[in-house]
């Protein structure tokens, strides 16, 4: 099952606060900075609100996740869209690793740490080389991850959210666990879910081993899959990386 197969039902209520509509707005700055054309693969789409988001922009957006619960709600969500839109969406069941599509794209892009999420070097290469087949010469990938200076300075720490909406409220403990030698944290979620009309509570357990990368690492990888790094920057901001920047975003080109 994919790690999110759980709960995937308060995927969207746990990243509430996220600023998808900044975020999508950004994408399309990193895009449009690389020449990149509309017709975008998304690896990793998740509940597909950034494939919307961008459909709303005018791309047309392939959206690949291998949670049918995600891709249930990306369908879903679609379906709210304008005709225009909607018709501007798809998803597709893949895993990020071995997909592979018929048809090439302009663009590929993979949010929210997907990247962070391949562990295994062979993981992390096989990701790289889906996103090469499936661009275009010259076609742009663009992709964020865990930055490991700022990592290895501030360290993650336990954490807990609460968040809530009319039906449910929902508590969730992150308690991290550093795998120096592997570069890599696991992040076991302990997740409470009350269901208000009835007081009835779901428990759920949830671990995420997530990679932290660092800039030769990543160029090296991604000139083995056939790509050249263009720029990398703070997420978002646009600023250079450092060792308090936690989110980092890539841009490479296809050879």
């Amino acid at each position: 099952m994919s790690v999110f197969g759980a709960y995937a039902a308060y995927y969207d209520l746990l990243n509430a606060e996220k600023d998808y509509a900044g975020e999508a707005a950004y994408v399309e700055r990193l895009l449009r900075r690389a020449g990149s054309g509309t017709d975008l693969l998304e690896l990793g789409c998740g509940t597909g609100i950034h494939a919307a988001l961008l459909a709303q922009r005018g791309f047309s957006v392939c959206g690949v996740d291998r949670s049918l619960a995600m891709l249930a709600s990306a369908t879903e969500r679609a379906s709210r869209e304008t005709a225009s839109v909607a018709a501007r969406l798809s998803f597709r069941r893949g895993d990020v690793r071995n997909f592979r599509a018929a048809s090439m794209f302009d663009g590929v892009i993979s949010l929210f740490h997907v990247l962070s999420y391949q562990t295994s070097q062979d993981d992390l290469e096989s990701t790289m080389e889906t996103a090469r087949a499936h661009l275009r010469p010259g076609g742009a990938f663009v992709f964020d991850c865990w930055y490991g200076p700022a990592v290895l300075t501030h360290r993650p720490e336990r954490r807990v959210r609460h968040l809530e909406n009319d039906a449910v409220d929902v508590t969730r403990v992150g308690e991290p666990v550093m795998h120096p030698d592997e570069n890599v944290v696991d992040v076991v979620y302990q997740i409470t879910v009350r269901q208000k009309a009835t007081g009835a509570e779901e428990q759920i357990t949830e671990s995420h081993r997530m990679r932290y990368l660092f800039v030769p690492e990543v160029r090296a990888v991604l000139g083995k899959a056939g790509f050249e790094l263009e720029s990398h920057e703070e997420w978002m901001s646009g600023r250079p990386a450092g060792f308090d920047t936690w989110s980092v975003c890539f841009v490479a080109r296809a050879k």
